[in-house]
């Protein structure tokens, strides 16, 4: 195996930072619209206890595996391949997931850019300027949408220059608890509202007749899509990390935190749907009987229902919803920014701050061209997203299993859990990274591309 050099680089000051860092990267924008309505449109706590199990049987593993490639080598995706593996072909897996945190950013940055343009579209609604605030609440003003993705590049980049313990983890460790006491207070002011109740009833009452391989399929992808797997930002954080830490605890504790805020998230969002619905708006596709489009309900149905509510109050209530989305969007676009970034440090011996602008100002100007074409964003969530994703997550699988091998994986992990060798776990997750996870990643892929084409 070849010889790892120790890296001088950033590391963690606390356990806390990393694991609320690691779950900040993980929950994002697709835990509070996506999931919800995923759960919605398919059988409710059906779909929520079959997305635990394949959280627990494919996100996982793989987060362990990523956490142990990063530790071990302490260097970003392309560099840790290229330290564990032989010849060229391994660090193309890294260059794939430096790849696709840089596209998914660019296109992140527009959506994430819409959550701080609906904060101005509730403040000028509330104040009579109607025809600004709709100027403000159109997705497609390629403008407005440019504006507001490089404003929220600057706020990732700001946090990204201040490095790893003074930038990353103190900015996730105050916006982290922030984003959940947010959630809270919002989903006890909705549970006073009429037609609540409906739409906590459909979220927590499972309809298995629903429940069939699409139904699995569909909450394997949403399980590796929410834990942010496959795109190397994992790997990158887990660079950081000590010697000292349990790598099988702290994946465990992210992992639950991620499923535990989508979860909460779904107690805010199908309530308050139905207080919408309960007040004259159409939450449901007439044709197809289906919730609307997450965009749709998070953009058009939720800004209806907060102009019902009406007043200060019903501004208030906006503003804190979408301030929500930011921040969730916020958490993830630091972790997508950190993979680049720390690429061009390590790979090119570029200082961070002009690493984090330089490909802070790339990836700007590829949100700004899809700022003026939407229908991008369709194309980039196919490719790099809904394939990418699980095309990486695939290819480390199989690199840990059969090229670096389990075996060399686990005296790593062997550092912060004395004994692993030996342990129950040791076999039971040496089996899953080399035949189910692979196998079950797989499915979710070759899926993926027979809808895509089809």
């Amino acid at each position: 195996m070849p010889e790892l050099e120790k890296s001088s680089r950033g590391t963690w000051n606390t356990k806390l930072g990393f694991i609320l860092a690691a779950a900040g990267s993980a929950v994002g924008l697709g835990n509070i619209w996506g999931f919800p309505t995923q759960v919605a449109d398919n059988g409710g706590a059906a779909f929520i206890l079959i997305y635990l199990v394949c959280c627990l049987v494919v996100g996982f593993p793989v987060m362990i595996a990523e956490f142990t490639i990063g530790r071990r080598t302490q260097k970003n995706p392309v560099g840790a391949f290229k330290a564990l593996g032989k010849g060229f072909l391994a660090p193309l897996i890294g260059y794939w997931g430096v790849l696709c945190g840089v596209m998914i950013l660019s296109f992140y940055l527009v959506i994430s850019g819409w959550t701080l343009g609906y904060v101005l579209e509730e403040v000028f609604y509330f104040f009579g300027h109607e025809s600004i605030a709709s100027t403000l609440g159109d997705l497609g003003h390629g403008l407005k949408n440019a504006v507001f993705s490089v404003i929220f590049m600057l706020l990732t980049v700001l946090i990204i220059t201040g490095g790893v313990s003074q930038g990353i983890e103190r900015a996730t460790k105050a916006l982290m608890p922030i984003l959940l006491i947010l959630l809270i207070a919002l989903i006890v002011y909705i549970f006073t509202l009429d037609g609540s109740m409906e739409g906590l009833i459909m979220y927590i009452n499972p309809d298995f007749s629903t429940v069939d391989g699409d139904l699995i399929l569909s909450a394997l992808g949403q399980a590796f899509f929410s834990l942010s797997l496959g795109m190397g930002a994992l790997i990158t954080y887990g660079s950081y990390l000590n010697k000292e830490q349990n790598l099988v605890e702290s994946a465990a504790y992210v992992t639950l935190t991620d499923v535990g805020i989508a979860f909460i998230a779904g107690l805010l969002v199908i309530p308050a749907m139905f207080v919408a619905q309960y007040g004259g708006t159409e939450i449901f596709n007439p044709e197809t009987g289906a919730l609307h489009s997450s965009v749709t309900l998070v953009f058009d149905v939720l800004p209806e229902l907060f102009h019902q509510i009406g007043g200060v109050l019903g501004m208030i209530i906006g503003i804190t919803f979408f301030i929500l989305l930011g921040l969730a969007a916020l958490t993830s676009s630091i972790s997508l920014l950190e993979v680049p970034v720390s690429y061009v440090i390590d790979e090119f011996n570029v200082r961070r701050k002009k690493a984090a602008w330089g490909v802070g100002s790339l990836v700007a100007i590829i949100a700004i061209i899809i700022s003026f074409d939407i229908s991008l964003i369709d194309y980039f969530v196919y490719i790099f997203n809904e394939i990418g994703l699980p095309l990486g997550g695939l290819m480390i699988c199989l690199f840990l299993g059969y090229f670096w091998k389990a075996e060399n994986a686990l005296l790593e992990i062997e550092q912060g859990f004395e004994g692993v060798e030996s342990h129950w776990f040791a076999k039971v997750w040496t089996f899953f990274i080399r035949y189910i996870c692979p196998v079950l990643i797989g499915l979710v892929l070759i899926t993926t591309i027979y809808n895509i084409i089809s």
